[in-house]
């Protein structure tokens, strides 16, 4: 799932729950739970090992991706403000959200060859649910949405 989704769902569960023991692991749990339902990502991996690279296209839908997810995710944050605690505890269920994602990265850009990250890689592989690009980014900006009207 990209990046957005991901992003907005862990900054409404904070939104609704702002007690962290609470918000932080339902934030980490809900990227698992995302990433089965049906969607399209681009594909790293399959990408990565064609070519040994993530190309130039690819690269600028993800900043795209990120810089959405960042926009949207600090503006939930700043909604709760003045409570700052709250709002930084929205920052941090995004974080999380996105943090199993994150932990990727080495291995797709770095050229990490880290047993540990290339076991994460093929765990994330083993529950994602692809579909078309159509359908896919339809559920996606389903979820979104749905994350904003329960934020309300």
């Amino acid at each position: 799932m990209l990046e957005t989704p991901h992003v907005v769902v862990g900054a409404a569960i904070a939104t609704k729950i702002p007690n962290p023991l609470i918000a932080l692991p339902l934030a980490l749990a809900s990227h698992f739970v995302l990433d089965m339902v049906p969607h399209w990502n681009p594909h790293l991996n399959l990408e990565k090992n064609k070519t040994g690279k993530i190309g130039a296209g690819t690269n600028f839908f993800i900043a795209a991706d990120v810089a959405l997810s960042l926009m949207l995710g600090f503006a939930i944050a700043v909604k709760a403000l003045p409570n700052t605690s709250h709002a930084l505890i929205i920052l941090l269920s995004a974080f999380v959200a996105v943090l199993p994602d994150l932990v990727e990265a080495p291995y797709y850009y770095l050229n990490s060859k880290s047993r540990s990250i290339q076991k994460w890689v093929e765990f994330q592989k083993t529950i994602q649910s692809d579909t078309s690009i159509l359908l896919g980014l339809i559920t996606q900006f389903a979820t979104v949405i749905a994350a904003f009207v329960w934020i309300g």
